[in-house]
């Protein structure tokens, strides 16, 4: 028996523990940074959080090897060979800035426009966005065009919130959590958490996925549904909670539309909307009297069921009237659905079943009175113990918006929005669709030397909030807010670097990236992207995109297409806002932030990039950035985070305002704040009322602490929209009977696609191409072990994943002779690659997948040329075109979602063959780019605690 003492975990490793925020994915989890003689020797979760209560994953824990990455950037870089060649010089930071001002300048007095700047997956746009408004482009957006925009779309619109961010499963009440298509690396520990807490009570946990990994692989039922007909499934559902009377009546007539009424009008301008008085309130029929009346005044009780012709000879029906016409259809009912879905008939019965059960059976009560926005008292908080959960799986298809549409509405016809047992909304949600802002971008909104007229990313209500000239021509490079995407409320970073290399709509001068790997895993089409990135122009032999302006902290392969690189901190070197003004921490217990902090000092000469771009605002003489004498009006990230003010009172930071530093979500700026976060271990905490814990969309308690916290500033509940009138109003666009008349272009599409009521068509590749030529779903899992392409250049994480094999069912391997270990030819419309394949029985039988961004370009990352990564990793990108397959008239659509532009990425349709022969490398393969500026060469072997050495 071993007699040495066991270290206890809690015990300090090093000589001081420094208390941050995790950045290894975007759980934002609290972290206990141990450091030694100035050096990371543990990292390991910080108890107190609210996010992950001490919980780490091994992403977090490998902190350390992230930080000390050979492939870390080490100063800025001024490319001096082709693109692509990874060639450069490191120059010093006054020479890039000074450099970046001289290309900028020019650009933002004569045609701002011809700026684009993006950023991928950072979490600061409460800045950046900030930043590009005041330079004046209306070409600026982040990552979630390419990633969950109709996730986040389809849920403001619906219910004023979505999953993950905006809301989560009451974890502690559930009785049964049915999980659709999430990714592993996002979110991870909370729903690890949650999953425990489940198994812990009893819970049943059901999961729909075409891939039976992870999560999936721990669940009590796995459905294995065919890519692309989640939405069908969910109707099916519906269907069924219609056809046997399933439904929360009481619920419905509260808190929805359901009972609004619907003008049916056929040919008109108005058919299809909402009946509305003179003050354009939405009217409903009041059961007791039959008087039309607002659906907010308070006394009545709405008619769900109405149907009948207005004083003025107008035929109306209640929005329940239309649902249940509509989803009562025969071609919703299991029976219909199960050969598109892949799902046997009695299994989506007995979801369905097992749903209302539940929901109605096992009902909670929880005695604790509330005041509902109409002023009725409630002596008891009412619960349907059904949660659901969903993210990219479901929202990564061209029908992804109506699907997860259609799950909010299942959500909400059982009562389970907000209630306890259900979905719970986080702090500051909910917010309804009008609450936020409309898009700005248009030809007078944008002025050479002036800010943008308003904020670029927004919720249009209607086409006449449209981004485009009056020949209907789009306004943004990425075409967002246009007829080919109306509701792009996260813009379409994948469309950029096409549209910018084709001219379409116009040129630009300088693209501007962060965190952006574009030239690879974060691009459709990654070759002909690549091509793009390096084409010239035929006449003057220059760039068709001019200039590259690129930041990151790790020389990803984008590094190498950039002119002028500004090389990032690390996450435990830089000061970081994770802001209700953005992407919060929040619980939906409480409103919560956080902050990263420089626990570290840099030992290079590098910059937060936030920091980097203060300081451009303050040298373009940006307004927000620059006082009336044109002096800076900050000095850093740190100095912006703790005095800047959105409006008064409201800053970044919601903690330790004011004077006194008592002040709560709004109060003047405290020049502690940062330091009362770092001795609070990095966050701030508000929990919200008992009175107000649920129902937040309507409940009188909540709405008033969302004004004290300054969310708004008067009440905005959320009546759920089942029925969109957004959507109809595009229809009746493109039905030429309302201003502005969609071109004739698009009219088929928005008529085929924006049903106001969420519906299913099949997704538009699958339309395109001929599916007995590519007759299998390909797509992508993110792992646990992985964040985005970070993760795979981790020392200790590639221990885990070196490459990546492709997942095929095992009916597929045997029909064509495949086994463990063979090489593939995998062939799309618009590619082929090469892979490795290994034999799965836990997949969907028409469905092969593989790990995402694994693979790598020869020489990125600081990897050897040889890595596995780069000989046997692979990427399905080389299949996937940003454009669909030609039509009829020679047009090509986008590859995304018609309705958001959320990019397609799992609609991609394949065949396999097996390779003879030939070497065991993966295919396409491309030149190694070199080492860019000093970084050091990495020795075969890194030795925990210490930094990479030269050879």
């Amino acid at each position: 028996m071993n007699s040495e003492p066991i270290l206890a975990l809690s015990e300090p490793v090093g000589d001081e523990i420094r208390k941050t925020t995790c950045y290894m994915c975007a759980c934002r989890c609290g972290i206990d940074v141990h450091i030694k003689d100035g050096k990371v020797r543990y990292i390991e979760g910080n108890r107190d959080h609210p996010i992950n209560k001490g919980v780490l994953c091994a992403k977090g824990s490998a902190g350390i090897m992230q930080h000390y990455s050979p492939a870390r950037l080490r100063a800025p870089l001024l490319r001096t060979g082709p693109r692509g060649s990874g060639e450069f010089k490191e120059i010093s930071w006054e020479e890039a800035l000074s450099l970046a001002v001289d290309w900028l300048q020019p650009v933002r007095e004569t045609a701002p426009q011809k700026l684009a700047f993006f950023t991928g997956r950072d979490q600061s746009q409460a800045l950046t966005s900030f930043w590009a408004q005041n330079f004046g482009t209306p070409n600026y957006a982040a990552h979630g065009g390419f990633c969950s925009v109709n996730m986040a779309a389809a849920g403001i619109y619906t219910i004023g919130g979505a999953f993950w961010e905006f809301g989560a499963p009451d974890w502690d009440k559930t009785k049964l959590f049915v999980l659709f298509g999430v990714a592993e690396d996002h979110d991870s520990n909370p729903i690890k958490i949650g999953i425990s807490k489940l198994k812990k009570r009893g819970a049943r946990f059901v999961s729909v996925n075409p891939v039976r990994t992870g999560y999936s692989a721990v669940a009590d039922n796995w459905i294995g549904i065919r890519p692309g007909t989640d939405g069908l499934l969910i109707l099916a559902i519906i269907h069924e909670l219609f056809r046997t009377g399933r439904i929360d009546l009481d619920y419905l007539q509260r808190y929805t539309n359901a009972p609004w009424l619907v003008i049916d009008d056929e040919g008109k301008e108005d058919h299809g909307l909402f009946l509305r008085d003179d003050l354009g309130k939405a009217l409903v029929r009041d059961r007791k009297t039959g008087a039309l009346v607002r659906f907010d005044e308070p006394g009545h009780v709405a008619d769900l069921n109405a149907d009948f012709v207005t004083s003025d000879g107008r035929n109306v029906r209640s929005v329940l009237r239309l649902m249940a016409e509509k989803y009562l259809d025969p071609k919703y009912a299991p029976e219909a659905v199960a050969a598109e879905t892949g799902i046997a008939v009695s299994t989506i019965r007995g979801l369905a079943s097992e749903i209302a059960r539940v929901a109605f059976e096992e009902e909670i009560v929880i005695e604790q009175p509330w005041t509902d926005m109409k002023g009725e008292q409630h002596d008891v908080m009412i619960g349907r113990p059904v949660s659901f959960h969903a993210m990219r799986g479901i929202s990564a298809h061209s029908n992804g918006f109506q699907s997860a549409r259609a799950l909010h509405v299942l959500q909400t016809i059982i009562g389970s929005i907000d209630c306890p047992g259900g979905y719970r909304y986080k702090p500051p949600y909910p917010k309804p669709a009008t609450a936020h802002p409309r898009p700005h971008g248009r030809a007078e909104h944008v002025k050479a030397g002036q800010p943008l007229a308003g904020p670029h990313l927004g919720y249009p209500l209607g086409p006449e909030d449209l981004l485009v000239d009056s020949d209907g021509k789009p306004q943004r490079i990425d075409k967002a807010f246009s007829w080919e995407a109306p509701l792009s409320a996260h813009g379409m970073m994948h469309m950029v670097i096409a549209n910018a290399a084709a001219g379409d709509p116009y040129p630009v001068d300088v693209l501007f990236l962060y965190m952006a790997n574009m030239a690879w895993n974060s691009s459709m089409n990654t070759r002909g992207t690549i091509k793009m990135l390096e084409e010239r122009d035929e006449a003057t032999g220059e760039y068709k995109i001019p200039k590259i302006i690129y930041s990151d902290a790790y020389s990803s392969e984008m590094v190498a297409y950039a002119d002028l690189v500004f090389p990032d901190t690390t996450y435990l070197e830089r000061h970081d806002c994770i802001s209700l003004l953005d992407r919060p921490i929040s619980e939906p217990e409480a409103a919560c932030d956080a902050i990263r902090w420089p626990v570290l000092e840099p030992d290079r000469d590098v910059r937060g990039f936030q920091s980097v771009l203060i300081d451009l605002g303050a040298r373009l003489k940006l307004p927000g950035f620059v006082d009336p004498q044109g002096n800076a009006l900050y000095k850093d990230y740190a100095d912006y985070i703790v005095n800047h003010q959105r409006k008064p009172g409201i800053g970044p930071l919601s903690g330790w305002r004011g004077a006194d530093a008592q002040g709560e979500g709004r109060g003047a700026p405290n020049a502690d704040q940062l330091k009362n976060y770092i001795n609070h271990g990095a966050f701030w905490m508000k929990h919200i009322p008992e009175e107000a814990l649920y129902f937040k969309h309507h409940n009188a308690a909540y709405q008033q602490f969302a004004i004290d916290m300054g969310f708004f500033d008067a009440p905005q509940p959320v009546t759920i929209q089942l029925y969109v009138e957004t959507l109809q109003k595009f229809r009746l666009s493109a039905q030429g009977v309302r201003r502005p008349v969609a071109p004739e272009q698009y009219r088929q599409r928005l008529l085929d696609c924006f049903d106001p009521l969420p519906d299913w068509y099949r997704p538009f590749e699958e339309q395109g191409i001929d599916t007995a030529e590519f007759p299998y779903h390909a797509i992508t899992q993110r792992p646990m072990a992985m964040y985005h392409s970070w993760g795979s250049q981790n020392a200790w994480l590639r221990q885990i994943h070196t490459r990546n094999p492709l997942y095929v069912p095992s009916n597929i391997c045997d029909e064509l002779g495949l086994k463990d270990g063979d090489w593939a030819w995998v062939t799309s419309h618009h590619g082929r690659i090469k892979c490795e394949i290994a034999r799965t029985d836990a997949v969907n039988g028409k469905t092969m997948w593989t790990w995402n961004a694994i693979g790598k370009r020869k020489g990125a990352w600081a990897l050897d040329p040889n890595a596995p990564e780069a000989t046997k990793g692979f990427l399905l990108n080389h299949l996937i075109h940003e454009l669909l397959p030609p039509k009829a008239d020679g047009m090509r659509w986008s590859n995304s979602d018609p309705i958001t532009g959320q990019a397609a990425w799992y609609d991609l349709r394949v065949r396999i063959e097996k390779a003879e022969g030939g070497a065991e490398i993966s295919e396409p393969h491309f030149g190694t780019i070199k080492r860019p500026g000093s970084q050091k060469q990495p020795t075969d072997e890194l030795r925990f605690g210490q930094e990479w050495t030269s050879k």
